[in-house]
């Protein structure tokens, strides 16, 4: 279903917040929040430092929560990836000789099911830690569990900032945030329609909706409200209405959040009939399965870059490749780099989970190959973002003095 929000409504429902970007607000209200979590670094205390390690040991478990097969379409690109850290990591004589693996669990219906597998994986497995999930709501379901386990978790897939906002000492997520990928998303946008039209067209499910709301937040400095606001179910599967709501509106600029396969069915059905404004998107338009399916209808888009291939980067793009005959995209590579910091950290603290949790956070400012990781006081990686685009069917940067020209009129 189709539900469409106008000017005039979005203008009523943004008014009581337009006065955040003022000099001067209402009387009797605040800009500032009484109490900012991220300034605030919540440590542990408690037992379970004091535990020797184990002497019965013949393998050092790791737990993931995710999808376990390479052709899944949705995680099998970030199980490859955390194989391929695993592999190297007992090329190189593993934990003291002993080998790592990989104990994954998971489940299409992760707060069914889900919830079991990863209990499973925590007590009886008796992992040392956890690498997962695979998107926001996944995470938040790994979080539940561990919170209580103190068993510390490195999510290479969520840009879900209340993830981190439990403070929970052993949580950690990997990707920069959406509070931190919007800001400079809502710039580019305002650079480029000035005063004039824009769509903003979203998906309804969990991550696409809170990076909208942030996205909307970021918006609001540069005075800057869509002419439509277009929300629709992701498992719709006939966009003809959408499509000609979107055509028809002739827009500068037309900005969609929502999942890959989504963004690129609705990318390439628009462009073949015809809207040629300016297209914005979410991070996911760098992942993989959205350039395979949108194909040429991908060049020129403009979104958060979460990840780009460098000199820092090339064996394991490498070995990725050739391994496993495609090219890893961000969720690859941050999970990569999850797996491998927090191999790190176990041979660093020894096996005993919460010295582990310690010795991650204490590793904060590693250098990985999606550039540096480093934690906030709530475990999210604060690096900054910076844009991308797409070229001949590759995700590349967009550098700053391309941006004028990029922003020119048409395409």
């Amino acid at each position: 279903m189709l539900r469409v929000s106008k000017t005039g409504v979005i203008l009523l429902a943004l008014s009581g917040m337009i006065w955040a970007g003022q000099e001067n607000p209402p009387k009797g209200s605040s800009r500032e929040p009484f109490f900012d979590a991220r300034t605030h670094q919540t440590d542990y205390a408690g037992p379970g430092r004091e535990a020797p390690a184990p002497i019965d040991v013949k393998e050092v478990l790791i737990g993931y929560f995710g999808p376990s097969s390479g052709s899944d379409p949705e995680g099998g690109d970030m199980w490859c990836a955390a194989c391929l850290a695993v592999e190297q990591a007992n090329q190189m004589g593993g934990y003291k000789g002993l080998p790592f693996r990989l104990v994954a669990d998971w489940s299409d219906n992760p707060w069914g099911s889900g919830i079991t597998a990863v209990t499973r994986t925590v007590y009886s497995h008796k992992v040392w830690a956890m690498i997962g999930g695979i998107d926001g709501p996944s995470t938040h379901l790994v979080e539940q569990v561990v919170a209580k386990a103190r068993l510390a978790l490195l999510s290479p897939g969520s840009t879900d900032k209340t993830v981190n906002l439990a403070n929970v000492p052993w949580m950690f997520s990997c990707l920069p945030g959406d509070h931190l990928q919007t800001p400079i998303l809502a710039r580019a946008i305002a650079s480029c329609v000035g005063q004039g039209a824009f769509l903003l067209v979203t998906t309804v499910d969990h991550d696409s909706h809170l990076f909208t709301r942030e996205l909307t937040k970021s918006l609001i400095p540069h005075k800057l409200v869509p002419s439509y606001h277009l929300e629709f179910d992701p498992s719709q599967k006939d966009d003809a209405e959408l499509v000609k709501e979107i055509v028809n509106a002739k827009a500068r600029a037309l900005v969609l959040i929502a999942p890959a396969r989504q963004s690129a069915r609705l990318i390439s059905t628009v462009r073949a009939k015809g809207f040629k404004g300016r297209i914005f998107g979410g991070p996911c338009i760098g992942r993989r399965r959205f350039l395979q399916a949108a194909g040429k209808a991908a060049d020129g888009i403009v979104f958060p870059l979460l990840y780009s291939a460098g000199n820092s980067s090339d064996r394991f793009e490498k070995e990725f490749t050739c391994g496993f005959g495609r090219r890893p995209d961000y969720l690859a590579a941050h999970t990569y780099d999850a797996v491998r910091l927090l191999i790190a950290a176990i041979r660093k603290a020894g096996l005993n989970r919460v010295r582990i949790g310690d010795a991650v956070r204490e590793l904060s400012g590693w250098r990985g190959v999606t550039g540096d990781i480093t934690w906030d006081p709530l475990g999210a990686n604060s690096r900054p973002v910076r844009l991308g685009t797409i070229r001949n069917g590759c995700v590349q940067p967009l550098l700053q003095k391309d941006v004028c020209r990029s922003f020119g009129p048409g395409l």
